[in-house]
């Protein structure tokens, strides 16, 4: 069964009807924790406030748990969570007095869905009584979590819940959203952190406003279908240039310190990555040699989400 099914939405804004939506469609399992994953200004935002029904789509249709987003949104305003990506709770409230506040707008105690919360509170209870807007970045990020789940949500909407938030903050986060996904909690998360992809059951690829692909993220990777080398120099900027004049070059991008060179392979890169490793190494690395590179260094690499996502933009 199906929580969210998403149908050729669209949607425009402006007088110039600028596209921020095109023709989206897809769906999230009951109990999946699915990753909307793309750059700012891909439209996951808009996606998130449609679902939400903050917004109208100008075609198309959706659903959550079953109600349509249009017809029924006062039933999907009392079922779904939402924390956007800003943070939006009462700043001179407390930490206690906006969860009792959503609470009571829920028509619900902290009482009584304790249970639900209380992983997460018990880690900002010690600052109950401070106002939201002295919180850390972390802490925000959770007290809005508590707030989202307080009316206990059949689904989760979390929209970019980690930008701008420290590493460990980010892991303690992702540690958190598998626990309520094991409480049976449909969780739809957007980022515009790759890394984070991994740690999704599926996920939807969003770029301009279109999708590009839906699949767990094991099986993106896996159907990477190029060679893929990471190259390491001085002066990168150069290298790229250079690696991109290189023959059956398919790309070259900067990937931290190196230069991810994505090449053709003739076949299948699964089948012939064994017997082709040393001599394409070799020729790169003559290549380089010729054009001024005396101490590159080159190793055949695995593909990330980010490479895949890459990938997919060319295509």
């Amino acid at each position: 069964m199906n929580a969210v099914i998403v149908d050729s939405i669209i949607k425009t804004y402006g007088k110039e009807k600028d596209l921020a939506v095109s023709n989206v469609s897809f769906a999230v399992k009951k109990g999946e924790l699915f990753g909307l994953i793309g750059p700012d200004g891909a439209g996951k935002t808009t996606l998130f406030r449609i679902l939400t029904t903050l917004l109208i789509p100008d075609s198309g249709t959706a659903s959550v748990d079953g109600f349509d987003i249009v017809k029924d949104f006062r039933k999907i305003r009392d079922r779904v969570g939402y924390m956007p990506g800003k943070f939006s709770l009462y700043q001179d409230l407390t930490v206690k007095e906006n969860l009792s506040f959503f609470a009571t707008v829920f028509g619900t105690t902290i009482k009584q869905n304790y249970e639900l919360i209380k992983d997460i509170y018990t880690q900002i209870e010690p600052f109950k009584n401070r106002r939201a807007g002295k919180l850390s970045g972390g802490m925000k990020q959770k007290l809005a979590l508590c707030c989202a789940l307080i009316h206990k949500p059949s689904v989760l909407f979390l929209d970019e819940p980690t930008t701008g938030v420290d590493p460990v903050s980010r892991k303690e986060f992702w540690q958190m959203l598998r626990r309520l996904k094991e409480q049976d909690i449909t969780i739809v998360v957007s980022t515009p952190y790759m890394d984070e992809a991994t740690l999704c059951d599926r996920i939807a690829l969003i770029q301009n406003g279109r999708i590009l692909s839906v699949n767990p993220p094991e099986e993106i990777i896996h159907s990477y279908p190029d060679l893929l080398y990471a190259v390491k120099s001085e002066n990168i900027y150069h290298l790229v240039n250079c690696l991109k004049d290189y023959e059956n070059t398919i790309s070259a991008y900067a990937f931290g310190e190196y230069v991810h060179l994505a090449i053709k392979s003739g076949v299948s890169p699964r089948h012939l990555a064994m017997n082709e490793k040393d001599q394409k190494i070799d020729d790169i690395e003559q290549y380089l040699l010729r054009n001024g590179f005396k101490n590159a260094v080159v190793r055949k690499t695995e593909p990330t989400i980010e490479d895949c996502f890459i990938k997919l933009l060319s295509d």
